[in-house]
């Protein structure tokens, strides 16, 4: 079977062709738009930068982050512009992490919905790239499904009798698809000879249905996680059995999906010091206060964290990476509360920007396991695996 990835159209670009000419120069709006007008640059070479495209996004009338579709469109440009890889986003353990987690944190700070599709896509390239799978299609939309609910799994079977050919067929239903009606290829976790394995898989084939009427979210609700459903679906494999799990970046970009939970809490506490900069009183004051104490210990853990990796790439980041997401996930619950207290109802009625945020941040949290995520860390201090793990963490909290 040819390589999945390489030789079907790509779902983003068929929807870019159908944009008119004008709207395809317009994928940076307001002030980057006009200054290219003015100064006779594209609009692409105006947004010399991610945060500019999505400071720029923001106020763009054809960003809607409400429908799909417009945010898999944002995505393709994303990805047309090169700000899914290096060096505007530079792989996981390779000595800027923390360059790599800024950005994610920026586009989660224009929208949790964008940064969930661009996230997943960052991730697919950065696993790719550590199990030496198939180079991409330059333009190609990623997503990752991993998650494995009870119930029938996804299987895989061989094709032809070579048994090192790593050419599959799918058969079943993926739960927790994220993206799946805008995506344009996905690595997903199936089994094999009754082993865990991972295989990527164009979306465009016949065989694959997908199925979002479950997808009942209020908060996140335009991701629409889908069921997918494949039958006898053409796959590549993607690296040996368990190395999906079992690979060092396996807890590098665990990590990185705090820096995008931390990325939308700092947006949530920049609109209420924004409010606190326009009428001060000493209750406002008060959450502030603690909403700064929360983020900023936050993101001590989040570099300290990135520096651990950029430093050990190869090693086993479990616990640094849990405390990370716990840590975030603790920070985001306290903006939260605070912002909200302090604000009222007003901007949960009138901006809706900060009522879509507020509603789509618990959701996205939610991908820790909360107690169980702080019982394995627990069991991580009190029962390190090998002599070398013992020498750091017997005395793990020394300043």
């Amino acid at each position: 079977m040819p390589d999945t990835r390489d030789h079907a159209p790509d779902v983003c670009e068929e929807r870019l062709r159908t944009r008119s000419g004008s709207d395809r120069n317009n994928l940076c709006p307001s002030y980057p738009a006009r200054h290219a007008r003015r100064s006779g640059q594209t609009v692409s070479q105006s947004c010399n930068s991610l945060e500019d495209f999505v400071q720029a996004a923001r106020f763009n009338p054809e960003f809607d982050p409400n429908d799909l579709a417009s945010l898999g469109a944002t995505l393709r440009e994303m990805v047309m512009l090169g700000y899914d890889r290096a060096p505007v986003l530079p792989l996981p353990g390779h000595g800027q992490t923390l360059k790599r987690w800024r950005a994610l944190a920026a586009v989660a700070a224009c929208d949790l919905g964008l940064v969930k599709l661009f996230e997943a896509h960052t991730d697919a390239l950065a696993i790719l790239a550590e199990l030496q799978g198939p180079s991409p299609t330059a333009g190609s939309c990623w997503g990752v499904w991993a998650a494995e609910p009870p119930g029938a799994p996804v299987q895989a079977s061989r094709v032809g009798t070579e048994s090192d050919s790593g050419q599959l067929q799918l058969s079943g239903t993926k739960a927790w698809c994220s993206g799946a009606p805008v995506v344009s290829h996905a690595l997903l976790t199936s089994w094999l000879d009754d082993q865990p394995v991972l295989v990527a898989i164009t979306m465009n084939q016949p065989g694959i249905s997908i199925d979002t009427s479950k997808w009942q979210a209020v908060g996140m609700q335009v991701t629409a996680s889908a069921d997918v459903t494949f039958d006898r679906t053409p796959a590549t494999l993607v690296g040996a059995a368990h190395a999906y799990v079992r690979r060092a970046g396996f807890w590098h970009g665990g990590a990185g999906v705090a820096a995008c939970w931390y990325g939308a809490a700092a947006e949530i506490g920049r609109a209420l010091r924004n409010a606190c900069s326009q009428r001060a009183d000493a209750h406002r004051l008060a959450h502030l206060g603690a909403v700064d104490v929360s983020l900023q210990s936050a993101a001590a853990v989040l570099r300290e964290t990135a520096t651990y990796i950029d430093t050990n790439p190869q090693a086993n980041a479990q616990r640094q990476a849990l405390r990370a997401r716990l840590a975030v996930e603790e920070a985001a619950g306290a903006v939260m509360v605070h912002a909200t207290r302090a604000l009222g109802a007003g901007p949960l009625c009138r901006d809706a920007r900060f009522a879509r945020a507020l509603a789509d941040l618990p959701v996205f949290v939610r991908q820790s396991h909360a107690e169980r995520d702080l019982a394995a860390l627990g069991e991580l201090l009190v029962a390190p695996a090998s002599a070398e793990t013992r020498a750091r963490v017997s005395a793990p909290w020394l300043l």
